[in-house]
């Protein structure tokens, strides 16, 4: 059974970092994408980064420059790093897992099949 759980969420002021952490476990896909998203309230959950198994990665616009995913293979750890953090970055922050690489997910949450818990972020102006 997958398992995904968040963690690392917590309050900033913008300009400030911070790093969130997903311990994965109980799938061993030939193919996956590994996901990042996000979503603030009254808003639909949207996707922030994805990365494949071979590292290929894909940002959303809005953080691009600014975040970095990656991925610790041998601690199946997903990570994201956030820095020059904004207001508008506060949200609920999951992370999700597929069996199939990236691309064929469109990256659209509703493709993604497994999901964490969540993490809140917050930043303040």
């Amino acid at each position: 059974q997958v398992h995904l759980e968040e963690s690392g969420g917590g309050s900033v002021q913008a300009g400030g970092s911070l790093r969130l952490s997903c311990a994965a476990s109980g799938y061993n896909y030939r193919h996956y994408c590994l996901g990042w998203f996000r979503q603030a309230p009254g808003k639909e959950r949207e996707g922030v980064a994805a990365i494949d198994r071979d590292g290929t990665t894909n940002y959303a616009g809005s953080v691009k420059g600014r975040f970095t995913v990656s991925h610790d293979n041998a601690k199946n750890t997903l990570f994201l790093q956030m820095n020059s953090l904004k207001p508008e970055d506060t949200a609920m922050y999951y992370c999700a897992v597929e069996e199939r690489p990236c691309y064929q997910t469109g990256y659209e949450a509703n493709e993604f099949g497994d999901w964490g818990q969540g993490t809140q972020v917050t930043v303040s102006s």
